[in-house]
């Protein structure tokens, strides 16, 4: 005999809803498995995409920091270039003074170390080197050396009285102090 016949309807349709519901949850479960497989895949694919960015940002990191030292390197090698082909100016000057001394007169002669110190002058000036020339001025030791102190009574005491040899400086920052005789009290 049939069973579902000596079942109620009852039955057979809790039986039937139950069936149906395990096959939408088993259904479900493979939908969300499929989901969980796709975002599996595009976060592997991101890792990847990622990896990826990261290598290349790595090697051009690389590649700055070996060109950076490159830089480094020739700057540190050719950096008195412009100032060096300017003191050859100044070297060609003193040369053809001496070549001439044979030839010409002291008053030619003075002109002409007049002119080369006048061209290392402004050689100098072009790249910040400045003279320190303190004479008359209160004696500073951040930027005179006093090598002696004399009496003077037309200068204030601490003055300086006479500079022996200037001082300079490049952009600002000592190169040489000047070397002063500084008034006594």
């Amino acid at each position: 005999m049939n069973e579902q016949a000596d079942r109620p309807d009852e039955e057979i349709e809790e039986q039937a809803a139950s069936e149906t519901a395990a096959d939408v949850e088993e259904l479900g479960k493979a939908i969300e498995t499929d989901e969980e497989v796709s975002e599996l895949e595009q976060a592997e694919a991101t890792a990847a995409e990622n990896w990826d960015r990261y290598l290349r940002a790595a090697a051009e990191l690389e590649n700055v920091r070996k060109r950076a030292r490159k830089d480094i390197e020739n700057a540190h090698r050719f950096a008195l270039e412009r100032f060096s082909r300017e003191l050859l100016v100044v070297r060609d000057s003193l040369e053809m003074g001496l070549a001439a001394a044979d030839s010409t007169s002291v008053e030619s002669l003075l002109e002409g170390s007049e002119a080369t110190l006048k061209i290392l002058g402004v050689t100098m000036q072009q790249f910040g080197i400045e003279e320190v020339d303190p004479a008359g001025e209160p004696f500073d030791p951040e930027y005179h050396e006093a090598i002696s102190m004399q009496p003077c009574d037309d200068v204030e005491p601490g003055s300086v009285v006479t500079v022996v040899q200037k001082g300079y400086s490049l952009n600002g920052r000592l190169l040489r102090p000047a070397m002063v005789v500084v008034a006594a009290e």
